[in-house]
């Protein structure tokens, strides 16, 4: 397993040759359903001619049908071999097979088909408006720095997650943990997104610090890849830092693994007493924050934005 050292010094996070690794939690991060899933399940089941249930019938079904199929078929399917659109499936289908087992109702045979395309990309889910502002910040503070960034993706969910962020407007190099990157490599700065970690091709789900260290692995297999083929130093020190809106799943998750990492709680305008809420202070170095604690809070990626250099 591949260890990167932790920064401690006190130059900004964007200074050279203080390098960062940047991952972002995806599902309430980055992204959103457009409206409640139970709601969007029983639009398009009504839309085909289903009735007789609520938003809360489905929710409850839902629940019960995703508890079961992850302890049948865990990892979205991955670990019995039966795949994340099949597992995807069966969840559609048993979610409304007990809400309509009591009518004379037919499942309709474009139900699954429906609400799996809803939710590979941006018909059901919409990106947060404050996510690609900080990524355009980003890369252009680096380069403006001579520092490096390389951006990423570790989330608790199946092989749809690039197809979603692709679908919403993101650019999104294919790399995923698992893979080999490509010979020549794609410069970071093409690319929003450099890299996806899914729980679905590591194994462990956050918070396990396993998923964490893939990341890792797969910065190190980038800087290995980058100096093959470009000309130019890719080593030296690497922050790294985990944004997320799950405090035990992400913040827990990213402190034990040994990164720093930045709640967002797009939920509270009182703050949250388990990281460093730094929404009511006055923007400055983050760094100088992380010095005194591992985690810190925002209501929003646009004011964690606020204490990110800006580029001359």
């Amino acid at each position: 397993m591949i260890e990167l050292r932790a920064v401690t010094s006190t130059i900004t996070i964007i200074m050279p040759p203080k390098n960062l690794l940047l991952c972002f939690d995806a599902f309430g991060t980055l992204f959103k359903p457009k409206a409640p899933v139970p709601q969007q399940y029983a639009e398009v089941a009504k839309s085909l001619g289903l009735g007789g249930f609520s938003n809360d019938d489905v929710a409850a079904s839902f629940k019960l049908a995703f508890k079961r199929e992850s302890t049948e078929n865990p990892n979205y399917g991955k670990a019995t071999g039966l795949g994340a659109e099949k597992w995807w499936a069966n969840i559609i289908t048993n979610t409304f097979t007990p809400l309509i087992a009591d009518s004379k109702q037919e499942m309709p045979q474009d139900l699954v088909p429906k609400l799996q395309q809803r939710f590979w990309g941006n018909e059901g889910y919409s990106l947060h408006p404050d996510v690609s502002p900080l990524i355009k910040r980003l890369r252009a503070a680096h380069r403006a720095a001579e520092s490096k960034i390389v951006i990423g993706v570790i989330t608790n969910s199946d092989d749809r997650v690039p197809d979603i962020l692709t679908s919403l407007g993101l650019k999104v190099n294919r790399l995923r943990y698992g893979e080999k990157p490509t010979a020549p490599p794609v410069p970071s700065d093409d690319h929003d997104i450099d890299f996806t970690v899914l729980s679905y091709d590591v194994g462990y789900e956050k918070p396990a610090i396993q998923i964490f260290a893939a990341a890792e692995e797969v910065l190190q297999s980038k800087i290995d890849g980058e100096a093959r083929h470009i000309d130019r130093d890719m080593g030296g020190e690497w922050r790294q830092i985990y944004v997320g809106d799950d405090y035990e799943k992400d913040i827990v998750g990213a402190v034990d693994a040994g990164w720093n990492a930045v709640l967002i709680d797009r939920e509270t305008t009182r703050g949250r007493k388990e990281v460093s809420w730094l929404d009511p202070k006055t923007p400055g170095d983050l760094n100088n924050e992380f010095k005194s604690c591992k985690a810190v809070g925002f209501g929003s990626l646009a004011k964690f934005a606020e204490w990110l250099p800006v580029s001359k």
